[in-house]
């Protein structure tokens, strides 16, 4: 029998991902997205299912989180302010949407007994300037609150922290995945994702600017594996109160990502370097140097660990973006 689910931000770049990987395998779904920076070109493909049902509306509105959870078996909670450059232009709104819409999210799901994955992100380990995994039970390292960008690793842990708190004291079935920089087709570089931005410009022949000095390093999991890993969290029950990352252990400087997307592409585009202050005025800046998760705990649960590489990745993505910019010719 077909199982409805909620994702919320599920017509953003994940979001749209898992919706259709919850489709092909015969399930209803509904997704709740305000189209901030989500989009309904991501949903296109299969939007005209019957099964599918977007709702565009915000996860800050308690009437129709209610409505929604109510309807559904299982919640995907994707919705949240992304990207860097969006959360240092606009910390204020950061916050109420990661922390209120939560809240209320979490609130519906404890009283109508509904299962939900919540999803938090790397940023909340903060700043370790060592290369070393990260793992699951690290320490938290932070800068001043007067650096905006902090103000999404606290939403992001206040999140965690009011899932596990609810798991506590009202028996919620939650778990919490950590994702580590997820790309591939459909994520837009207009927020300063590094892979898209890249690859945009390289085709374009534009330069491709670095921020710093490009020795900071990421490692980057191909959305595919990203939404596999949240389905397995979610249909294991022994993952529930638990938390888990989700990410690649390829781990490259960002100079070095410049030069694979310039390859991959055919570009003769320049490397430019640009300081954080320039990118990033009044010192609302931080960079988080180093970033490999630990994949040991995800393993061990529910046997998950990245397919695609990073060649892999970056061919998917240019082939995405080729095929956009012929379709807008």
């Amino acid at each position: 029998m077909a199982s409805k689910a909620l994702i919320t931000g599920g017509a953003g770049f994940i979001g749209s991902h898992l919706a259709e990987s919850l489709l092909e395998d015969g399930w209803e779904v509904w997704a709740l997205d305000d189209l901030s920076t989500g989009s309904e070109a991501n949903v296109a493909p299969f939007a005209e299912r019957p099964e599918f049902h977007l709702v565009v509306e915000s996860v800050l509105s308690p009437s129709v989180v209610s409505e929604l959870v109510h309807k559904c078996d299982v919640v995907y909670h994707l919705a949240a302010v992304v990207g860097v450059q969006l959360i240092v232009e606009q910390p204020g709104h950061t916050l109420l949407t990661n922390v209120q819409g939560t809240e209320n999210l979490l609130e519906y799901c404890a009283a109508f007994g509904k299962r939900v994955l919540v999803a938090s992100s790397s940023e909340v380990y903060g700043d370790h300037p060592e290369e070393a995994l990260l793992r699951e039970d690290a320490r938290r390292i932070y800068g001043p609150t007067t650096a905006r960008r902090w103000a999404y690793a606290d939403s992001k842990a206040i999140d965690e922290f009011l899932a596990l708190a609810w798991h506590e004291e009202r028996d919620l079935e939650c778990v919490i995945a950590r994702l580590f920089n997820t790309v591939g087709p459909r994520q837009s570089g207009q927020y300063g994702m590094v892979v898209p931005r890249f690859v945009q410009a390289a085709l374009a022949g534009r330069p491709l600017e670095v921020h710093g000095d490009g020795t900071q390093t990421r490692c980057f999991c191909h959305v595919s594996d990203t939404v596999a890993a949240l389905r397995g969290l979610m249909e294991a029950p022994e993952t529930t109160g638990d938390l888990y990352n989700v990410g690649s252990q390829e781990r490259i400087a960002i100079s070095d990502l410049a030069e694979r997307v310039r390859a991959k592409v055919g570009s003769r585009s320049e490397i430019t370097f640009v300081p954080y202050e320039q990118v990033y005025p009044h010192g609302a800046m931080e960079e988080m140097f180093h970033r490999e998760p630990s994949l040991e705990k995800i393993g061990a649960a529910i046997g998950w660990s990245p397919a695609r590489t990073l060649d892999e990745i970056l061919e998917d993505v240019v082939l995405y973006e080729r095929q956009r910019v012929e379709a807008a010719a």
